[in-house]
């Protein structure tokens, strides 16, 4: 198993960027592939962003490619998600997922682990 916390949300105008770090502790952090998800008030939560256990292979969604980078660092245990160009739409509660041997899926049931989330919005 492993532990995951969820760090860097805020408000942000439109347009504007934040990084979104997810720590993790318990397990060798490199047996697992991650997810960032989001869930917006009243919506389902969605998949974000996904990474395989070396870093070597990311994966996003439609709404956020060419925007957000993810990227981790196994010596450090940490994921990254860096947002650029924000739309009000983005404003979420993000949330780190890990799945252990993952690969970096986008099926939220496939992740065992999970952050408690942090707040990103973004004012219009």
């Amino acid at each position: 198993q492993v532990q995951l916390v969820e760090s860097g949300g805020g408000l942000v105008q439109a347009g504007g960027s934040l990084r979104l770090s997810c720590a993790a502790s318990g397990r060798t952090f490199s047996s697992y592939g991650v997810a960032w998800f989001r869930q917006a008030p009243g919506k389902e939560r969605e998949f974000v962003a996904a990474i395989g256990r070396s870093g070597g292979y990311t994966y996003y969604t439609d709404s956020v490619k060419g925007r957000f980078t993810m990227s981790r660092d196994n010596a450090k245990s940490t994921v990254s998600l860096q947002m650029n160009s924000l739309k009000f739409e983005d404003t979420a509660v993000y949330y780190c997922a890990a799945e252990y041997l993952g690969w970096g899926t986008r099926q939220s049931t496939r992740y065992a682990s999970w952050g408690q989330g942090t707040q990103v919005t973004v004012s219009s």
